[in-house]
């Protein structure tokens, strides 16, 4: 069985704007002195770091006979057909072609995608659409997990 794992970690010029968070800080507190000066350095800095991390640290997977995007976990049984989005194809899929009853896991720093039907009739939810660096290696997963 081919698996699959993948983390989707924030850009490092979002690390950049999260130091940036703690000079913007910093000087805001400069008037109170260089003690708070350097806490909101610190502070701000570190807040924007946590908020970064949290927000890159989501991991796509195929293990188990499901796939694990985030949060959710969807058995491929239950999915259908896998379909590559490009950059353009990406894009309208998260823009005018998004069904707001879709499962997505977005990250705007990831241009391309997959998306997945879901075919389990008891299943409101008409696809998957999953940011990943590696489509193709993510489609091919999903087939060989539901090949066998």
């Amino acid at each position: 069985m081919q698996s699959y794992e993948e983390r989707l970690t924030a850009p490092r010029s979002w690390w950049f704007i999260a130091f940036l968070v703690g000079v913007a800080t910093a000087l805001i507190l400069l008037p109170f002195g260089t003690l708070p000066m350097l806490g909101g350095l610190i502070g701000g800095a570190a807040a924007a770091a946590v908020v970064v991390s949290a927000y890159g640290s989501v991991r796509v997977r195929v293990v188990a006979g499901s796939l694990v995007a985030g949060e959710a976990k969807i058995p491929v049984s239950a999915l259908g057909a896998a379909e590559v989005l490009d950059r353009d194809e990406a894009a309208a899929w998260r823009t005018y072609k998004a069904d707001p009853r879709a499962f997505m896991l977005l990250r705007s720093y990831i241009p391309t995608a997959l998306r997945v039907e879901v075919t389990d009739p008891q299943d409101p939810t008409p696809y998957v659409y999953v940011s990943t660096r590696h489509p193709e290696a993510l489609a091919a997963a999903l087939s060989a997990v539901r090949a066998q």
